[in-house]
């Protein structure tokens, strides 16, 4: 007898056994349906076997697929991803596999794809000005799988390869049936140029077709849900497997891949910078109180406004941590060097990376000035007063973040015919480059107050990408209580260099990545005793591993959940299964739920 194991998108470590019928001929990557529990399910096979006879095993009901959507390598990776993820392998497959169709019978698999050559190429990384328009050029129309951040990115991205022949689409933003033919043409080999977002990090492609990664420092390579792991991380990897040329695009990479390139792992081809508009720096230690536009910043929106050009006011969403009005210090953990969130109603700082928690002082540590500020300029602010400073002027709010449906799509529409948009980083996706006269920061300190340690390159990422957004003779201005800090000061000198040497200094004394891997566990439970006891067993559990650091848990700003952040080497995920497999399911509903993710891109605390 034939025994197939399946593995199904739900959150199990294991796949189920089934029997397979004397005259089907299956294999390893094919999607099957078969009975779980009370339903009949859509899995994948991930092996097959010889069994003896037996009448426990259920027997499968159907086939999904005509031949398997993956091969032996695409099945080996998709465990990699599982693994380092710390997700199941069933969601991981159902994550990254193209919708299935309706069951028809089974048909044999098809053949092994060709093998790549057995040297592994230097991934290229590139940079400046032109990036995208030398990827197009490094392609050449040859087969290639393209890997964009989002839906609007797979269009456009579509659209620029279109000349070279068919691309297959393999993103939400099609039909699932016209996403199923896109795989199923690319197995086949009837094309060979394919555009899609994390979904189709495991598509088949003939050997010599290369990867793309289009702005791979984009956290939307990372989005909710499993498996937990940033696009970039797989594409390296499949490259190296599959010895691949791989080419990543961005205007400002991330740590990681600059930390690579500058180690001679990555090759770095970086075009001169295009010409930067003009750029102020507006000091607003001891100002910016009652309005939050300084005299500087008023006049280029009068001036740009008079030109009949578009004006961009960035804004923050979040305002969580103190710093000092007078010389613009903000407060920090100690040890950690992350911005300290502020409980208003506690009045008390934390620290959520190792939980520390201190009262407010009663004066800046670095002044002995007595204004600490906890609150900044929102986007709603902001409107407001740019209205009310300039009333004949078509003013609209964009914070695509905290807005869904219909009330999210009124205000696209009105910021796309407004003069005026304030908006949150989620604003610049709708303007390309040139579009803008002027790009004005009301307060970016407040982006570098968040508990997070990527807060610094989150915002030198948000200043290079707005400044590629104003057209030749517009003006970028900076207002901020620190216009020392080396993150304003790289980004309007146009010096990578400069912030990534002072970047990688301040992670690699605090074992931040790139030189540690972290990861985030999310403890939730019915009551807050059964939150705290989870946690603290979580925690104590954690501990007995020698490598890993792990810091004490700590609650939400609400107090709804605990989390406990870990650091380790390179193998992380290994101590983190090997620690957790006593709290996996099934366990008691009782006990609590926790998320686990490595290497955070967002800390949402």
């Amino acid at each position: 007898m034939i025994v197939a194991d399946v593995s199904f998108d739900a959150p199990l470590p294991h796949p189920f056994s089934y029997r397979v019928p004397d005259d089907w001929r299956l294999t390893p990557g094919q999607r099957v349906i078969a009975p779980l529990g009370r339903a009949n399910r859509t899995g994948v096979i991930v092996a097959l076997r010889e069994h003896e006879a037996s009448t426990d095993l259920k027997s499968l009901l159907g086939v999904v697929d005509r031949a398997r959507v993956l091969d032996g390598d695409g099945l080996a990776l998709a465990r990699w991803i599982a693994e380092q993820s710390l997700s199941s392998l069933g969601s991981t497959l159902a994550a990254l596999l193209p919708p299935a169709a309706s069951a028809v019978s089974a048909v044999p698999a098809a053949a092994e794809r060709e093998r790549g050559p057995a040297s592994v190429p230097k991934p290229e990384l590139l940079v400046g000005t032109g990036r995208e328009t030398r990827l197009l050029e490094r392609l050449g129309g040859g087969p290639a799988l393209v890997i964009v951040p989002d839906v609007e990115a797979a269009a456009r991205w579509s659209q620029r390869l279109a000349r070279h022949g068919i691309v297959a689409r393999l993103d939400s933003g099609v039909a699932d049936e016209e996403r199923a033919a896109a795989w199923a043409a690319l197995r086949a080999g009837t094309t060979g140029l394919a555009v899609g977002t994390r979904s189709a990090l495991l598509a088949p492609l003939p050997a010599r077709a290369r990867l793309a990664l289009v702005d791979e420092h984009e956290a939307a390579h990372k989005p909710p849900g499993p498996p937990r792991l940033h696009s970039r991380d797989v594409v390296l990897e499949r490259a190296a497997r599959e010895a691949r040329p791989v080419l990543l695009t961005s205007g400002t990479p991330s740590v990681e891949m600059w930390w690579r390139a500058d180690s001679g792992r990555a090759a770095l081809d970086a075009a001169a910078p295009a010409a930067w508009p003009s750029t102020q720096v507006a000091d607003t230690r001891g100002i910016l109180r009652r309005e939050p536009l300084t005299p500087a910043l008023a006049r280029a929106v009068r001036e740009t406004l008079a030109a009949g050009r578009r004006v961009l006011l960035v804004v923050s969403r979040l305002t969580s941590a103190l710093a000092c009005d007078e010389c613009g210090e903000v407060l920090r953990c100690s040890e950690c060097g992350v911005a300290l969130a502020y409980a208003r109603a506690a009045r008390s700082l934390a620290c959520r990376v190792c939980g520390r928690v201190s009262a407010l002082p009663d004066t800046c540590p670095a002044c002995r000035g007595r204004r600490l500020s906890p609150f900044g300029w929102g986007a709603e602010r902001v409107e407001h007063a740019v209205r009310r400073r300039f009333p004949e002027a078509r003013v609209a709010r964009y914070d695509p973040d905290a807005t869904r449906g219909a009330r999210r799509d009124a205000q696209r529409r009105a910021a796309a015919e407004a003069e005026v948009v304030v908006g949150t980083r989620g604003a610049l996706r709708l303007f390309g480059p040139g579009a803008l006269g002027l790009a004005g920061f009301v307060a970016p300190d407040q982006f570098l107050r968040l508990p997070d340690f990527r807060a610094g390159e989150r915002l030198f990422s948000l200043i290079w990408a707005a400044a590629e957004r104003v057209a030749r003779g517009g003006a970028l201005v900076i207002q901020s209580q620190t216009p020392e800090h080396y993150v304003v000061d790289a980004a309007l000198r146009q010096d990578l260099g400069a912030f990534y040497r002072q970047e990688l200094k301040f992670r690699g004394e605090l074992g931040y990545p790139p030189f540690r891997r972290l990861a985030v566990l999310t403890i939730t439970a019915k009551t807050p005793a059964d939150r705290v006891r989870l946690a603290q067993d979580v925690c104590t559990a954690l501990a007995t591993d020698r490598a890993l650091t792990v810091y004490p848990p700590a609650p939400d700003r609400r107090d709804r959940v605990r989390r406990i952040v870990v650091k380790g080497r390179e193998d992380l995920p290994a101590h983190l299964a090997a620690v957790l497999t006593d709290f996996a399911p099934p366990r008691s509903k009782s006990r609590g739920i926790m998320e686990v993710e490595v290497d955070p891109v967002e800390w949402q605390f």
